[in-house]
């Protein structure tokens, strides 16, 4: 039987090179992100990291050391855009393919590698054509994804600093006295791809730090200060006291990397996105060259999904500034649709809040969710003609106004009301998404009796009590809300039973008869009282649910 074999593609330096690959001549480069009032360093090349720098240190600190050191604000949605080539890049050595956090990926390799000499060959071909990219790699290859993920991370191809032996990690008593190994000289560089032989998962991994195994912080602090640094330290000890100290997830993430657990990977859907863009020769900023500039790229956007015969849901319109970054502005249609004259006024609302910095040198929109136009049903001519002519000379009017509101308020806020399946009266409709769903087709469900205009959790009726079951009708004067009521007239009763299939917390006392009383203040009330509960107490409990005005 043939093992299953995963590939772990770590990029260290993913968001600095993406930057390096568009200014070869920005060495000591340097992305950085806002956390709080300070900002950090998310990414650094690999000029910046001979000279003392590192992921996670503030900017004050890098400076201090570099102070000729370039930065460049962190774009998260450019990252993701870039590791989604990446991720189509490695379909031509395997076609299960997933990304792995913000900067990995992993690869099912299984009968794939004989095709490139083996899977030194294959780590190899990688290698070199990451290096032609200039993209930094580390790979790990291991029976399960979680060791591959540990060697490519922890292991002799890409050891993290304060990996294991490190101080940060060891416990307090002790890091006074610990001594890090030595650093691997800079002149030698660290081979690319670590491979663990099929079916060597166990021994591979004994001697990584702990940290390889993908746990939290606490739990690296609490096993550091018992003296379990290596993962081979928790090979012999029992998984009952372990799960009992450290909790299930040091279990579960041992069991995953050594084989024992299963661990899926989701490999990506296919890309179905259209965009196009609009590059520009100098710089813009003002609102009616934007305008202008959208004005053309959405006929070209429509054409294209016409002759797909599919239509823009979700739209992104991203205006990139000169220095590398963006603010993309995400619309939310109500209906698909391909015609230019209703996505126009939606993406209008939203161009207020672009900020054009020092100018913008390119366009883009994107169809970030399309949907078909046509119907897929099969019908007969008569049937598809009446479609299409309906279709045709629809009104567009209330989809275009939810369109409106949900580019200010968004689409969840508004909603539709469906007729239920139920004849419990708080679940006699259902609550809908407006842009998710389509109207109720044909004449509202009549109930047998009128329901009231407002519905309510029940609410207990004081002063109520003391007829006896054979005539349970409403009480002469009862208490509600702080105020004192007297019955004029009342209507019922109308007994509903609880859904026997279900079990409703609220409906376990049995059935209810509900009367409409109206009031000598004239409210019209919606009260019940439990008929079980009374044949077993002797009286009643009225509760009041509803208002009819």
């Amino acid at each position: 039987m043939t093992r299953r074999r995963i590939l772990n593609l770590w990029f260290p330096r993913l968001g600095a090179e993406r930057l390096l690959r568009r200014d070869p001549d920005a060495g000591l480069l340097a992305v950085v992100e806002d956390r709080g009032a300070a900002q950090w360093l998310t990414a650094v090349t690999a000029q910046a990291e001979v000279a003392g720098l590192h992921p996670g240190q503030s900017l004050r600190a890098a400076m201090a050391i570099c102070p000729g050191l370039q930065t460049r604000r962190r774009n998260p949605a450019a990252e993701q855009g870039f590791l989604a080539g990446l991720r189509r890049w490695a379909g031509r050595f395997s076609p299960l393919v997933a990304t792995e956090g913000a900067d990995g990926l992993w690869l099912d390799i299984t009968g794939c590698a004989h095709l490139f000499g083996g899977e030194a060959g294959l780590c190899d071909r990688i290698a070199g054509d990451c290096a032609q990219m200039g993209l930094t790699v580390r790979a790990g290859l291991a029976d399960t994804p979680g060791a591959a993920w540990a060697l490519a991370h922890h292991g002799a191809a890409g050891i993290r600093p304060n990996a294991g032996n490190a101080i940060t990690v060891d416990a307090r008593a002790t890091r006074s006295r610990a001594h890090p190994r030595p650093a691997r000289p800079a002149a030698i560089p660290p081979p690319r791809a670590t491979i663990a032989p099929e079916g060597q998962t166990h021994g591979a991994l004994s001697a990584l730090p702990m940290v390889a195994l993908r746990l939290e912080p606490a739990t690296l602090d609490a096993l550091a200060r018992l003296g379990l640094r290596r993962i081979g330290d928790l090979y012999g000890q029992p998984r009952a006291a372990l799960a009992r100290r450290f909790g299930q997830g040091l279990v579960l993430r041992l069991d995953q990397a050594l084989g024992s657990v299963p661990e899926p990977i989701s490999p990506g859907a296919p890309d179905a996105v259209q965009a196009v863009r609009l590059t520009l020769p100098d710089p813009i900023g003002l609102m009616p060259d934007i305008v202008a500039g959208l004005d053309r790229l959405l006929p070209r956007l429509c054409d294209h999904l016409r002759a797909r015969g599919m239509g823009a849901r979700v739209l992104r319109f991203e205006p990139w500034r000169a220095d590398g970054t963006c603010d993309p502005i995400t619309v939310t249609l109500a209906r698909p649709t391909a015609d230019p004259d209703r996505i126009r006024p939606l993406l209008q609302l939203r161009l207020g809040d672009i900020d054009a910095g020092f100018g913008i040198d390119m366009l883009r929109l994107v169809a970030v969710r399309s949907e078909p136009l046509t119907l897929r049903q099969s019908v007969g001519h008569l049937a598809a003609a009446d479609a299409v002519a309906a279709r045709l000379a629809g009104n567009t009017a209330l989809d275009d106004l939810i369109g409106r509101l949900g580019a200010r308020i968004g689409m969840e806020a508004i909603t539709r009301r469906h007729p239920a399946d139920s004849h419990i009266p708080e679940k006699s409709a259902l609550t809908l998404a407006a842009a998710w769903s389509d109207p109720h087709d044909g004449s509202w469900p009549a109930p047998p009796r009128p329901r009231p205009l407002l519905l309510w959790p029940p609410e207990p009726v004081f002063g109520a009590a003391g007829p006896r079951p054979a005539s349970l009708r409403p009480p002469a004067t009862f208490r509600w809300r702080g105020r004192d009521h007297a019955t004029v007239d009342a209507q019922g009763p109308e007994r509903i039973a609880p859904e026997w299939w279900l079990d409703d917390p609220a409906w376990r006392a049995g059935q209810r008869d509900y009367w409409r009383v109206i009031t000598d203040r004239g409210e019209a009330l919606w009260l019940f009282v439990t008929r079980d509960r009374a044949a077993e107490t002797g009286s009643g409990d009225w509760f009041c649910q509803g208002s009819f005005c």
